[in-house]
Order: structure tokens, then C-alpha cells, then sequence
């Protein structure tokens, strides 16, 4: 009995140590399982076409050391292969040399390796060459070589609309489009039957496979070409004044299109990148939501833009509470238009208590009307939810009505104030956002977006004229009055907007630059808003110096690309740069290069050494005489730098030259009288 009992633990022993690697190998191979296998994922394309989004097949290489056809006739097969095999995929993948994979795969063959890996995330053109190599090309059964195939998700343009369009990511959850459209994207899961053998490694049984079906293909409004201007546009300005984050929409004004949406912030390494879609998070929008309160004002007939009001030299005490005009400013009696164009805060604040005091949900009606209290309804998951308070709202204050009439104490997105800024363009019809045009199948079309309306009219003709007139009015005398282009006439409203950063409340004098508006201002085509949160203490923070520049040189840039769609004011115009049309220089020079173009022009300049080149109201090319003398700084802007360079150094100043170009800014401003060591910096475009 002792001898037997012995015998049989020792064989127990001998079958759980010597023998258990091949008994368990054994056990695993007698079970399968059916798992998913994942379809391709669809293709999002921009409206012209090119690929934004898509999935790329990669491949993972295992080899089945224990396949019959490889290891019959005691591997005479593998035997014959192996050093010309070696030889090529050493040269097709150069990690290893060719000695190097013969002693790895004859490892792998003397291990009896079932699953054994050779390479990962190969590319489609290496898995080409690999199918042609030695022994690979005898087929899966006698080579034993498995392909595994992955996909991975590729944005070919990088950063272009990268938080628009998404990321379609393993281990997290999916932004953008891709989250959004994610269940018509990733198509129909397929099945497959695999053995598992040891080290639980699954080996695919052939002949048990249900295919997926792949993914839908996605065609969106954006253009290529428009979200690379406004990407461009921002991050220009970004980079300059240091900002912490940006957004800029370009909204086609007829249908809702989005045909570019941009969004940068700061990362900690001072880079910029599509990190949050700023678009849709609401904020206190600051002065561009006054055109609703003029909306409210001109729509329920308590004033016109002709009458008066009281800006009371910018600053007017409501309760305990002051209210002051970001721009400093001894004004008393203005139009109501011209309160506008001025950006007033007092203004607004008036208007709003004058006729909505008493009832102040008589105003508030017109913000819910104008949908601001709901989100915009664009196909993005992520927007936050906007907030329009009323007498009921546990945050109403005495003086809750007029701070929201010139655009604190509410929230809204950037692309909620686009939406009304579009509205009036589009003769009072405020078109939903969207950017999906068509759901396709293999070219096919499958469901096609149509544009959606979302309020029929906001408000009369007769009001929405009014606002027509004011808007442009900020451009031709206000705010933006440095925004205007001799091609085209703008429409829109700056925005300067102090933003509260967290506990430290507005202490760090965070300031929000926006512009919306829409251009050409008497045939609209596109609106357009850019909004720009500087950094604390920014030195500059105006929204027409800030965040006005990125809608111009978007505007500019757009209205050459459709130049043969948008007529222009004139036949015969000079051309511009990508600031302002004003030059100056050498008098004879200017006029030598004015004859030569063929410019017709207004000559007022005489004798004079220096000149600049301006166009008068009616758009007609005069030569000013630009006054240089003495010891007092001049204007430079629109001095090449060899002129600007000349004149000063006549002065003994010392220059800092930033840029090519024409000089756009200088340090020191003109009037201002030259002293000893005298250094200034001139910025060129």
C-alpha cells in the first residue's frame, strides 16, 4: 500500500510539473468562443471632398509553429525557407539582422510556438511586400503566418478642426462628430470562432466567420480652405497677445452651414491646441449681446435709433451699483445708434431700465424668442446650457436687468450669438447650425441634411433695418471703425467682456475679446464670430483690436476666394495687403509706382518729400501730404521700413524693426517729441 500510494503521488507530481505545460495546452485547445469583430469605420469627408477623418488597416503577424503543412516531413518545409525568408524581412522591416530572425523564428519552431508574434502595427504596403516573401506566399496552411488586421484612426490635416471632427479614441470616450455620429460611424459588429490554446492566446478557426459591415461615411459642411483661413487667422493673434483660448465660426448666412469652426487653448508648454470646442461653452458674451437688447427696444416701438439718451460722460449709478463704459469717454446727449456704435454701457443699461423696469420679462420674452435660453441644436455632443435669468431666478438682483442688457449676468455661446447675428443678416430668419450635409453608403447617398429654420422672423422689417444700420454704423464710425475695407462694407459689433477666473473672482482683469458680424454687409454671404480670452492683465483686450483683426483677415481672405460671386464696390480699385489700404513713402516714389499701375488719383501733396495714399469717401485714390518735421515722432504706419528707417534715424532714433513688410504699429505713438537714446518698435504685416 505504501509502495502503491508512492507511486501514485510521484505520477501525480510528474503530470502537474513535468507534463502540465502540454496537458493544459491540451485543455485550452478544446475551447472556443465567438467573439466581435469590429467593421471598418466610416470616413468623415470636409464638403469638398477631402478626407478629415478615417480608419487606416494595420496588421499584426503572428506564425502557427505547430501547422501541419509547415511541420511535415519533420519541417523539410520550414528547413528550406528560412534563410531567404530571414534575409527579407530583415530588409523590409531593418530592425534585425537577417542571422538575427533565423534564430528567432527557429526559437519559435522549436517551441512549437502556436501563436507566436513576429511583428506589430504593420502598415498596408509592408503587409503587401510580406505576402509576396518566401514560405509566406505558400498560404496560411503550410506557412502558418496569421494576420491579424487593426484599424487606426487617422485626421490627415492635424489640428484642422481637430475637436470638431473628434477623436474616435480605444480607452476613452469619443468628442466631436465622431461621438455624436458614432453608432451610424462604427457600422455592424461581425462574429468570429476562435480556439484557444495555451498562454489563453485565441486562434482564429477558419470557415466559422460572420463578416461586420462597415461603418457609414459622414459629408460635412466645412470647407477645407475656410477652416484653414480662420484656423490660421486665430492662431495669429493668439500667439501675439498671449491669450489663453479662442474660438472663430464661419457660418454660411442662407443655411445654417458651418463651413469652419476653429478652437485653440493654451496647453502648459505655451503651445496651442483644439483642446475644448469653445464654440458651444456658454460665457458672459459682453457687448455683441446688446443687439438683442436694441432688438427688444426697436421691435416693442419704445424708441427709434434716431432718438436720444443721456450716456452721462460713461459713467451712471444704478443702486449701490456703478456702471461704466469700457472706453473712457465726456459724451452726454447721442442717438441711440450712435450709443451703439460706441459700444455704450450706459446706454443699454438705460434703455433697459427706462422700458423694461417695470416689466422686466417683457424683455426677457425677446431673449427666449431668440432662442438664447435653449441651446443652438448644432449635431455636437458637449454644448453647455446657456442661462437667461428672470425675476424668479434665486440670482435676480435689483440690477440683474441692466447688466444683462449690455451682456453680464447671462451665459451664452459663441455660436448662440452668432445665430442672431446670422438671423438679422439673413433678413430676420434664424437658421439652425449644422454640420452634416449627407449620410453616405459605398458613394452612395444615403439621408441628406436639409437647412432647418428655426424662428421664421425675429423681429419687423422696420426694426430689422434699424439694426442693419447700426451695425454697420460700428464699422464705418465706432468701435470697429478700423476694421473697414475699401472692397466690401462690413456689418458687425466688438465685444470686450471682463472675465471672472474661478475664486479670485475678477481681480486678474481677464478680459474677453469678441467680434460677430457678417459680411458683405449689403449681400451677406458669410457671419462670422470670433471670440479671444486674453491673458490676465493682457495689454491689449479690446474686441476691435483683438478679436476684430482675426474676422477681418477672415473676411478679407474669404471675399478673394468668392470674388467672382461677391460684387465688389468698384471696378477700379488699388490693391490691398493684408491690413488696411494706406500707404506712404517718398512722394516721387509713390507717384512713380501710382503711374505705373495706372491709378488714377487726387494729388494735395505739392512740394512735399513724403506722402501717403488714401481713398476718400467715394472711394477715389488722393495723395496726402504726410507732415514729418523736427524733433516730434511721426506717423510711420504705411512706411515701407527702409522709409520708416530713414526718417527716424535723420532723427537719431533708435529702431527695433518686428516683421516685414508695411509698418501696422509703432511703439511710441506720433505727436510724441524725440529725447536723447530714443528707441522705438515698429511692427510690420
Amino acid at each position: 500500500m505504501v509502495v502503491l500510494s508512492a507511486a501514485v503521488l510521484g505520477r501525480a507530481l510528474y503530470i502537474q510539473n513535468a507534463e502540465g505545460e502540454y496537458w493544459r495546452s491540451k485543455s485550452d485547445s478544446l475551447h472556443t468562443r465567438i467573439i466581435n469583430l469590429e467593421a471598418d469605420r466610416g470616413t468623415i469627408f470636409s464638403s469638398d471632398g477631402s478626407m478629415l477623418s478615417t480608419s487606416i488597416p494595420y496588421f499584426n503577424i503572428y506564425i502557427d509553429f505547430g501547422a501541419e503543412g509547415l511541420r511535415e516531413k519533420n519541417g523539410k518545409r520550414f528547413r528550406e525557407n528560412i534563410d531567404s525568408l530571414s534575409l527579407s524581412l530583415s530588409g523590409l522591416f531593418s530592425d534585425r539582422s537577417t542571422s538575427e530572425y533565423k534564430k528567432l523564428l527557429q526559437a519559435g519552431f522549436r517551441k512549437k510556438d502556436r501563436y507566436f508574434l513576429l511583428k506589430k502595427n504593420i502598415d498596408f504596403s509592408q503587409y503587401k511586400q510580406l505576402r509576396q516573401f518566401p514560405l509566406v506566399r505558400q498560404g496560411r496552411n503550410k506557412s502558418g503566418f496569421i494576420a491579424e488586421v487593426k484599424s487606426k484612426r487617422l485626421n490627415p490635416f492635424g489640428l484642422l478642426a481637430n475637436r470638431t471632427i473628434g477623436l474616435a479614441r480605444e480607452n476613452a470616450q469619443n468628442v466631436g462628430l465622431e461621438r455624436t455620429y458614432d453608432s451610424l460611424l462604427r457600422g455592424a459588429t461581425g462574429k468570429k470562432l476562435v480556439r484557444f490554446i495555451a498562454g489563453g492566446v485565441a486562434v482564429p478557426v477558419e470557415g466559422y466567420e460572420i463578416e461586420p459591415e462597415n461603418g457609414r461615411d459622414l459629408v460635412t459642411t466645412l470647407d477645407v480652405n475656410i477652416q484653414d483661413i480662420a484656423e490660421n487667422a486665430l492662431m495669429k493673434m493668439m500667439v501675439q497677445n498671449e491669450a489663453v483660448n479662442g474660438t472663430c465660426i464661419v457660418m454660411e448666412v442662407a443655411t445654417g452651414k458651418i463651413k469652419a469652426i476653429a478652437n485653440l487653448g493654451k496647453r502648459k508648454e505655451g503651445e496651442y491646441w483644439e483642446d475644448l470646442n469653445y464654440a458651444i461653452r456658454a460665457s458672459e458674451p459682453g457687448s455683441t449681446f446688446k443687439l438683442a437688447t436694441m432688438l427688444a427696444v426697436l421691435e416693442d416701438k419704445k424708441a427709434h435709433i434716431g432718438n436720444h439718451v443721456n450716456l452721462e460722460n460713461g459713467v451712471w449709478k444704478v443702486g449701490r451699483r456703478t456702471v461704466y463704459d469700457s472706453e473712457r469717454h465726456k459724451r452726454t446727449e447721442v442717438t441711440l445708434q450712435q450709443a451703439f456704435e460706441l459700444s455704450s454701457n450706459v446706454g443699454m443699461a438705460k434703455l433697459a431700465m427706462n422700458y423694461y423696469a417695470k416689466n422686466p420679462m417683457q424683455y426677457i420674452n425677446h431673449l427666449r424668442k431668440l432662442k438664447l435660453h435653449e441651446g443652438s441644436g448644432i449635431d455636437l455632443v458637449g454644448e453647455t446650457r446657456p442661462v437667461i435669468k428672470t425675476p424668479k431666478s434665486k440670482t435676480w438682483s435689483a440690477t440683474s436687468l441692466p447688466w444683462m442688457s449690455f451682456g453680464y449676468e447671462v451665459m451664452v455661446s459663441p455660436l448662440q450669438t452668432l445665430m442672431l447675428y446670422n438671423a438679422v443678416a439673413n433678413n430676420g430668419t434664424m437658421m439652425q447650425p449644422y454640420l452634416v450635409e449627407e449620410i453616405q453608403k459605398d458613394g452612395l447617398k444615403l439621408i441628406e441634411n436639409q437647412p432647418k429654420i428655426m424662428v421664421e422672423k425675429i423681429a419687423s422689417e422696420s426694426t430689422l433695418s434699424q439694426l442693419r444700420t447700426c451695425l454697420e454704423g460700428v464699422v464705418k464710425n465706432g468701435t470697429g471703425k478700423s476694421l473697414q475695407s475699401p472692397f466690401y462694407n462690413i456689418a458687425g459689433k466688438t465685444g470686450t467682456a471682463l472675465v471672472a477666473n474661478g475664486n479670485r473672482g475678477y481681480s486678474d482683469h481677464i478680459y474677453q475679446s469678441s467680434f460677430a458680424g457678417y459680411f458683405p454687409a449689403d449681400n451677406p454671404k458669410y457671419s462670422c464670430i470670433v471670440v479671444i480670452v486674453n491673458k490676465p492683465h493682457a495689454p491689449v483686450y479690446y474686441g476691435g483690436s483683438v478679436a476684430g483683426p482675426v474676422f477681418r483677415e477672415v473676411a478679407d481672405k474669404l471675399f478673394a476666394l468668392q470674388a467672382q460671386q461677391i460684387p465688389v464696390k468698384t471696378a477700379l480699385l488699388p490693391p490691398q495687403d493684408s491690413t488696411s489700404f494706406y500707404y506712404s513713402g517718398n512722394t516721387s516714389e509713390v507717384r512713380t509706382i501710382l503711374g505705373k499701375m495706372k491709378i488714377p488719383y487726387r494729388d494735395s501733396v505739392g512740394n512735399a518729400d513724403w506722402a501717403s495714399v488714401q481713398m476718400d469717401t467715394n472711394f477715389k485714390t488722393v495723395l496726402h501730404h504726410k507732415p514729418i518735421a523736427g524733433k516730434i515722432i511721426p506717423d510711420l504706419r504705411g512706411m515701407g521700413l527702409r522709409d520708416a528707417l530713414y526718417v527716424l534715424e535723420e532723427m537719431k532714433v533708435k529702431v527695433v524693426a518686428k516683421g516685414t513688410g508695411k509698418v501696422k504699429a509703432q511703439s511710441i505713438d506720433a505727436g510724441k517729441p524725440v529725447t536723447k537714446d530714443l528707441s522705438i518698435t515698429l511692427e510690420l504685416n
